[in-house]
């Protein structure tokens, strides 16, 4: 009878661990409305509004984008668009989500939901970026003209290993 009752106690254990322990979350996806007459830039001018990733609380990036964190918050990578260039700029930041991290990577592919796209950005480094490393990759697309609030995701690799940050601009106040 100990033997049974101890087996018992053992698998419920294990199944109260099992269950508590291995509880899967799921992103919840909303779309994003599409805005027909916006003047605003989501580009340089844009520091201080509130763009932030659903369900995690980034603030507006140093270049008024969107960030989106890589590697559990070892790098996050910043999204801006300039709809006037259809131009999409990446720019790679560190931990502390302001501070520039050249990569030494070719490129970054920016996927986009809607309307649906992929661009690759291209490496163009800054000014202090050493040789042969890049904290800023460029890209273009026609869909990029479009002005509305994007959503999608950057990949990219780091010394051999993949990074992909997921990223939905949120919409904000005129000025």
């Amino acid at each position: 009878m100990k033997i049974q009752n101890s087996i018992a106690l053992l698998l419920t254990a294990a199944c109260l661990i099992g269950f508590v322990g291995c509880k899967q979350e799921t992103a919840s996806t909303t779309s994003t409305p599409s805005v027909e007459t916006d003047d605003h830039e989501h580009g340089e001018g844009e520091r201080g509004q509130d763009h932030t990733v659903a369900g995690h609380g980034h603030g507006a990036g140093p270049h008024g984008g969107t960030i989106a964190d890589w590697g559990g918050g070892k790098y996050h990578v910043e999204f801006t668009v300039d709809h006037d260039k259809t131009q999409a700029t990446a720019y790679v930041l560190g931990g502390d989500e302001k501070t520039p991290a050249p990569i030494d990577a070719d490129s970054i592919e920016l996927n986009i939901v809607d309307p649906e796209l992929t661009v690759t950005l291209n490496p163009s480094p800054e000014e202090s970026d050493p040789d042969g490393k890049a904290s800023r990759f460029i890209g273009t697309h026609e869909k990029l003209g479009v002005v509305q609030e994007y959503e999608g995701s950057m990949t990219g690799v780091i010394d051999g290993t993949p990074y992909t940050g997921d990223f939905k601009e949120e919409a904000h106040a005129p000025e």
